[in-house]
């Protein structure tokens, strides 16, 4: 029986075809019968698979008790939550993400802050409905843009706003990683020791944090100036949306940018002036997407042969007897 490689319906999006794309897949096909990934996977998928480029299918316990040959699941970007990292560590499954997209996500950030300072938004249902007023807007620099969380995204963020604050302008940080002092100064920021510290003093806050907890409640917005936006180029769950909502409504702060569909529990934004929603596009552009393509196939191209590839997320998996048999022959 010939192996399987699972492969992300990303794959198949026309809007994305690349040359790169069609001899990456055209490689790929070397090693394996290209299969498209279902949204669930279970025990009766798992027959003949030898790795997968997932993207936000769901991996399932016996998926993996099942998947006998299975070595890699390569994720098409950073997420995780859905593969179940725990089954594949147990079972000797290298778990690998894909970080070529972070700038792609920096320049959104650094996009949606521009355009909320300058009122785009509202400036655009105005003209289109017909009232042509001058409202007021602001500038980025002299402004106070805060990064609630300073990572590989968060930096690239700052290497970028920190020439559009302009002199006068403050870079605020708030995380709690040992080293931010020096990734702060690195970007001429300033550390704060609190969200409720950040939230309070800036114009704009741009979320940069992974997790699926919400961090961002009522209490916290109703901080923010009545002129401040909130980014958030993260997870839609870090924010409550029911308070971010009633925030807006109460006119706590002037506009919440999600990369998030208007579904689920972000329903409750549709047709809202002052919501933006942006479906999970904030990572995607034309050159990102080619780099996320041939680094995944490169990942499991690696595997196959026998290397040790990129971007490891479960690192402990490297000592499991079966990542050792192929690992090391």
């Amino acid at each position: 029986m010939e192996d399987k490689i699972l492969v992300t319906a990303q794959f198949y999006n026309d809007e994305f075809a690349s040359d790169e794309r069609q001899q990456g897949m055209e490689h790929l096909s070397k090693y394996g019968e290209l299969v498209l990934e279902k949204e669930e996977l279970h025990a009766e998928d798992a027959q003949g698979v030898v790795a997968s480029v997932a993207s936000s299918s769901l991996y399932t316990d016996a998926f993996y008790e099942a998947a006998t040959d299975l070595r890699i699941i390569a994720r098409w970007g950073v997420g995780f939550d859905k593969v179940n990292v725990e089954a594949a560590t147990r079972h000797g499954v290298l778990i690998t993400v894909t970080p070529v997209h972070m700038d792609t996500v920096a320049e959104y950030a650094i996009t949606q802050w521009l355009a909320t300072l300058k009122r785009v938004y509202t400036l655009n249902r105005l003209s289109h409905g017909g009232d042509f007023s001058i409202i007021r807007t602001y500038e980025a620099q002299g402004s106070v843009l805060g990064l609630y969380g300073c990572g590989r995204i968060g930096q690239e963020v700052a290497q970028r706003a920190r020439p559009l604050l302009g002199e006068n302008g403050r870079l605020l940080i708030y995380d709690s990683r040992p080293d931010i002092g020096e990734i702060a100064a690195r970007y001429g920021g300033e550390v704060v020791d609190s969200p409720h510290a950040l939230f309070e003093q800036c114009d704009t806050v741009s979320l940069h944090v992974s997790g699926d907890d919400t961090i961002v409640d009522y209490d916290l917005l109703t901080s923010m100036k009545p002129h401040a936006s909130l980014i958030n180029p993260s997870r839609g769950n870090l924010v409550d949306d029911a308070a971010v909502n009633r925030a807006l409504n109460e006119d706590k702060l002037y506009y919440y940018v999600v990369d998030d569909p208007v579904n689920g529990p972000r329903t409750i934004h549709k047709d809202h002036p002052r919501i933006i929603c942006t479906n999970h596009n904030a990572g995607i552009s034309v050159e990102s997407t080619i780099r996320l393509d041939q680094k995944t196939i490169q990942q499991v191209t690696d595997v196959l042969e026998h290397r040790r590839p990129d971007f490891i997320l479960n690192e402990e998996v490297l000592d499991h007897p079966r990542v050792k048999e192929w690992l090391n022959s």
